[in-house]
């Protein structure tokens, strides 16, 4: 099983979280913001991935920090759990439609971090989360995670929508580039023998 385990404290969260890539869809997340906890939950069953996320961060300034440092655990227990990469796909990419919303999500597992992220959002605020932390979640994701991650919205108007198609689209992206390889189930998927 490709699972992992992830704790992080600083002055400003302190944040446990546990993922398994082969467990199905069961979510227990406590972000401290009910709309992240809506997006992770959402993740977790659209990724067919266990995820278990405890936060208890500064919520009273804002959310920034909460998300952003449940973007870096996050990242950081998909880069723990898939070790040396062996046997995955790699590559995937989705187009999700949400009503009026349309994502394209594209993913390397590569080893490398890197976000192309072209989704402006149609309001700046869903209730009291602050849409701008969208992007500061994947760009936490991917630095630790050591992913390449291009995100694209192509359509939306209802911003709750944009960002719930955002997160689905990152779900099945990721599912399907660590899905096994059934052909290779042995191999690193590069030709130089790793990925990093």
């Amino acid at each position: 099983m490709r699972n992992a385990e992830i704790k992080r404290a600083t002055a400003e969260t302190d944040i446990t979280l546990a993922l398994s890539l082969d467990k199905k869809g069961d979510a227990v997340i406590n972000t401290g913001c009910g709309f992240m906890d809506h997006m992770l939950t959402l993740f977790a069953k659209h990724g067919a991935f266990s995820l278990s996320v405890l936060c208890n961060g500064d919520t009273k300034v804002d959310y920034h920090h909460s998300v952003e440092d449940v973007g870096i655990c996050l990242g950081s227990a998909f880069a723990k759990a898939l070790g040396e990469r062996k046997g995955i796909m790699r590559y995937a990419d989705v187009t999700i439609p949400m009503d009026e919303a349309l994502v394209l999500c594209a993913v390397d597992v590569s080893g490398r971090s890197y976000l192309a992220f072209s989704a402006a959002m149609p309001a700046q605020k869903v209730g009291d989360f602050d849409t701008e932390l969208v992007k500061e979640f994947f760009e936490a994701f991917v630095r630790t995670a050591g992913v390449t991650l291009h995100i694209r919205l192509l359509a939306g108007e209802n911003t709750h929508h944009v960002i719930e198609a955002i997160f689905k689209a990152f779900a099945r992206a990721m599912r399907a580039a660590v899905a096994i390889d059934a052909c290779n189930p042995d191999d690193i998927p590069s030709t130089k023998g790793l990925l990093d």
